[in-house]
């Protein structure tokens, strides 16, 4: 589905408000060390990453479908990043779930929870 796409590209920009046009109103995020609940939450997370992995790509690999209806979809996928931390290159990955729901003919994701990779 293309709101994943549009999703991971949103991210790459490095800009929020590129974000928050593909997050749903009432987005909650679960990451391994925080939930945020809000896009205030989100936003501040979000930002503390981008400071924090400089020049950062963040991918979605091994993407699988495990629902796609008319109003709600649900993925899991491998999430690769890579970037610099202070000053020295950086990459990782984790799993990933993503639940999107279509408000008013337009797809939104309304849930994220990252983990790392089992040991």
């Amino acid at each position: 589905m293309e709101i994943l796409h549009e999703y991971i590209k949103a991210t790459n920009t490095h800009d929020f408000e590129e974000v928050r046009k593909v997050l749903h109103p009432e987005a909650m995020y679960f990451f391994s060390n925080q939930t945020c609940t809000n896009h205030k939450e989100i936003q501040s997370y979000f930002e503390n990453a981008w400071t924090y992995v400089r020049d950062e790509n963040y991918e979605a690999r091994e993407i699988k479908w495990l629902f796609k209806g008319d109003s709600s979809a649900t993925c899991i996928y491998t999430y690769f990043y890579e970037g610099y931390i202070n000053g020295d290159y950086a990459s990782g990955e984790g799993r990933a779930t993503n639940v999107f729901v279509k408000t008013h003919d337009k797809w939104l994701l309304i849930h994220e929870h990252l983990s790392p990779s089992p040991k």
